[in-house]
């Protein structure tokens, strides 16, 4: 079972703060830190000192770590165009030795497109429009060297493009897609991608989901085993009920309510829980949600206590 650390910055967090949980979590162990791509904060948080911008940050990181994986649960399509994220993701990939893994997503949360000026358009539109980034971005990272990439789409046109900077990985870096529709999603991911995520759904919800993204993969003759299973959890551990429940709090979440939803608990109940949703669902990887970053010691517990029973 992969252990990533996964951090939502637009709630309020800088760089140096990012730099401290991403550091913690290579030293401790884990095999990735990922962090949301967003603009604007959700519910009460204030947000402060404001958003950081998700490629930027993780190419400061790629240089200043050496081994966790990077990337986004999940880029919104609607922030960049297809061409310049591509080069961008590539760059990044580069800068940290081929550790990249690329999330996407159609975008979603309205008010941040409203408070920075960019547009969300309707829901199909943004499904065709993600789909068209997906073709772009991953045709311009596997376009053989030498070669040029061309694509005519109803939104975004390409003409004899060099197709470069080429990623480190080859033929390009991990793909991630997630969500819970119930036929583009899984058409979409059948195609493209190398991992599908679930956030922050029960393990029926998810075992659904994977199901049908199998069965696109198996209706385009693709192995439904080449894609990887992961979920994503908002994580409250402690050595005791009462670091349990202090860690809910500090996140404003009721200790009940994360022990049913989320992953709550002491060492052998996040080990008994984990082990539930690996046997439900079929998952080999699990993104821990930490939303305080100044609790280091949080994630150094999870790395301490629970993940050597996970073997």
């Amino acid at each position: 079972m992969d252990l990533r650390i996964f951090t939502e910055p637009q709630q309020g967090a800088s760089y140096d703060d990012l730099l401290r949980v991403a550091r913690t979590t290579e030293a401790a162990g884990y095999d990735a830190f990922f962090r949301s791509d967003h603009y604007l904060k959700m519910g009460d948080a204030d947000g402060l000192p404001g958003p950081t911008d998700a490629w930027i940050t993780l190419a400061g990181l790629a240089r200043e770590t050496e081994r966790i994986r990077l990337g986004t649960l999940v880029t919104a399509a609607t922030f960049r165009y297809p061409g310049p994220l591509a080069i961008s993701v590539a760059q990044v990939d580069q800068m940290s030795g081929g550790r990249v893994e690329f999330g996407i997503g159609t975008g979603w949360y309205d008010d941040e497109h409203t408070a920075y000026g960019l547009t969300l358009p309707p829901l199909k539109e943004r499904f065709d429009r993600y789909a068209e980034q997906l073709a772009v971005i991953t045709g311009l990272w596997k376009t053989p060297a030498g070669k040029t990439f061309s694509y005519s789409g109803d939104y975004y046109t390409l003409a004899d493009s060099p197709a470069l900077p080429k990623p480190s990985q080859s033929p390009a870096p991990p793909v991630i897609i997630g969500g819970g529709g119930k036929k583009r999603t899984p058409a979409l991911a059948a195609q493209y991608a190398d991992e599908f995520n679930l956030p922050f759904v029960d393990a029926e919800t998810a075992l659904a989901q994977f199901q049908r993204v199998d069965a696109a993969a198996e209706a385009i003759g693709r192995d439904p085993q080449k894609i990887l299973r992961s979920v994503a959890l908002v994580l409250a551990a402690g050595r005791d009920d009462a670091e349990v429940a202090r860690r809910a709090s500090a996140i404003g979440r009721e200790t009940a309510e994360l022990r049913a939803n989320g992953l709550a608990g002491t060492a052998a109940e996040l080990v008994d829980r984990i082990g539930q949703w690996r046997e439900k669902t079929g998952i080999t990887r699990l993104y821990l949600q930490v939303l305080d970053l100044a609790d280091l010691d949080h994630i150094e517990f999870v790395a301490s206590e629970v993940a050597p029973q996970l073997d």
